[in-house]
């Protein structure tokens, strides 16, 4: 391959419009019809045609990059000569000498841009030419690096440090020629010094405020609370599952269970009421509560001070000639055989019977009021009238004091559990009597229902309970 020269002169006369070819072997043959068009005549042509003026620019509609050196980018795309270019070489002198001077300004104005001035990283359009094996010789390939990215770095940067001032909400700019970024961003801070004092002021006294308040609150013993919660829910073992299961399975004439202090025996005949669809009889119900009374006097502290009677005590109440007789019941509240008077009692549980569904009275000395609660919703206000009389007569007879139960509410508890057949009744009836006892409200339904049962069993064969 020959060496390539330039010819500028040759050059200059192939694009020369007026440049004449004195080429004899090119000159048109003399039989030519058509004249030899004139080096003037071409020119008059071409005047004809109209001045070609160069479009207005417009802004491009599609993402570019900031171009800071504007020649550099018209270069670059022109192509440089690797023989040697003088207006390369000047751009590239007067580039350096710019990024220099910039890079200068910047470490002296923000003092957070760390720029070496010698940095070894192109930041320059650059001619880089790097062999390349190409059929038998060896030829040059140009490559040229953009100053792009390194501007973008730098506008970015500086961009980065101008946007400091705008932090805490601040909309002032920083002006990093009079004070540095960091005392400007400090001014704007001690600004909200009264705003943050204020609001922290604001802090501690609420703090105090509910503070105070909880002191005038009563004491709730936090680790007892969800164990009460959680205690009429305990599931049964595997091993209480099969003792109640033989229970069921025993013999209709076997005692299984004999309570000395109430005198009540239950043979299998009788605990199998406690089936799913069994009617709760008389003995299962009255040992039950015999139960809770011995339970609240094992643990006076967690359970409220009651007295349960019997499910025979409301029939003998009633049973006079005028359906209403004291002096029949007088005995069963002695002094001597209970060892505290009624008075003393936050709660007085009475069940009734109704013929063929158990309902509960109770006497509230808590809350001075009478309440009367049916699974199936209904109401009886004669009870309440009866157990109002009985009460004041057993105060005035035992205390010899009138308490005047004339005045105290009359409530027909209707936010209560329902239960929806006609054989939980009395299950509801004693658990109305378990959680009142506890101090709690009555949150169970009718889903609780065969638990209740095989719970109340179990409680029952070991003669406790929880």
């Amino acid at each position: 391959m020959g060496a390539m020269t330039t010819n500028r002169k040759r050059t200059e006369e192939c694009i020369n419009v007026n440049y004449t070819n004195s080429d004899p072997s090119r000159k048109r043959s003399k039989l030519s019809i058509k004249p030899v068009p004139s080096a003037a005549s071409v020119v008059a042509r071409l005047s004809r045609y109209p001045e070609v003026y160069a479009p207005l620019t417009r802004e491009v509609h599609a993402p570019c990059r900031p171009t800071k050196f504007p020649l550099a980018a018209r270069v670059s795309a022109r192509g440089g000569d690797a023989m040697g270019n003088v207006l390369s070489a000047k751009y590239e002198k007067a580039k350096r000498s710019a990024l220099a001077k910039y890079r200068t300004v910047v470490e002296k104005w923000k003092e957070v841009i760390v720029v070496d001035a010698e940095s070894d990283e192109p930041c320059a359009d650059s001619s880089v030419e790097e062999p390349r094996g190409g059929g038998d010789g060896f030829g040059v390939q140009q490559q040229s690096q953009s100053t792009l990215s390194c501007d973008s770095e730098l506008r970015n940067a500086e961009l980065k440090v101008a946007s400091g001032g705008k932090l805490w909400g601040s909309e002032t700019q920083l002006d990093v020629e009079s004070v540095h970024a960091y005392k400007k961003l400090l001014e704007d801070v001690g600004r909200r010094n009264g705003t943050f004092q204020r609001l922290n002021f604001e802090i501690n006294l609420n703090e105090k405020r509910r503070a105070h308040f909880n002191l005038l609150r009563p004491k709730k013993d936090l680790d007892e609370e969800p164990e009460v919660l959680q205690e009429p829910f305990v599931a049964l073992s595997s091993e209480e599952e099969d003792e109640v299961e033989r229970a069921f399975s025993a013999n209709r004439w076997t005692i299984l269970v004999n309570h000395e202090n109430s005198n009540i025996e239950i043979t299998g005949e009788k605990f199998r009421c406690l089936r799913s669809t069994g009617w709760l009889n008389d003995e299962v119900i009255n040992l039950y509560l015999a139960l809770l009374k011995e339970r609240e006097q094992r643990q006076s502290h967690k359970f409220l001070k009651s007295h349960f009677f019997n499910t025979f005590f409301y029939k003998k109440l009633i049973s006079g000639p005028n359906g209403y007789d004291f002096k029949s019941v007088r005995r069963w509240t002695s002094q001597r055989k209970l060892g505290y008077s009624l008075l003393e009692c936050d709660k007085i549980f009475v069940p009734i019977h109704q013929e063929i569904h158990w309902c509960l009275a109770v006497i509230n000395n808590e809350d001075k009021k009478l309440q009367y609660l049916d699974s199936m919703k209904g109401e009886d206000s004669s009870v309440l009238e009866k157990l109002a009389k009985y009460f004041a007569d057993e105060v005035n007879d035992k205390n010899g004091k009138d308490i005047g139960v004339n005045t105290w509410k009359k409530e027909f508890v209707k936010d209560l559990p329902v239960q929806k057949n006609g054989c939980d009744c009395g299950v509801f009836m004693i658990k109305y009597v378990d959680f009142y006892s506890r101090g709690l409200e009555l949150y169970f339904d009718q889903e609780n229902m065969p638990y209740f049962r095989r719970r109340t069993a179990k409680e029952i064969l070991r003669l406790k309970a929880e």
